[in-house]
């Protein structure tokens, strides 16, 4: 993905897509373009808190010595 997604954007998305399913407005041909984007989103998010938690334990790190 050339473009940087903020993790905020993508969880909305996200939600959206699961929604959009669960109230049965996606029709089959769409379904499997609404799947591959969640589980896109989904990779974005865990890489994303991933880092972020890298991130914070490296600062506490610093800051206990």
């Amino acid at each position: 993905m050339s473009k940087k997604i903020l993790y905020s954007d993508a969880i909305h998305e996200l939600e959206q897509i699961v929604s959009s399913i669960e109230n049965e407005d996606v029709n089959v041909d769409e379904l499997g373009v609404k799947v591959k984007r969640a589980a896109e989103l989904i990779n974005i998010c865990r890489d994303k808190l991933h880092s972020t938690e890298e991130e914070v334990n490296a600062i506490l790190k610093n800051l206990g010595g």
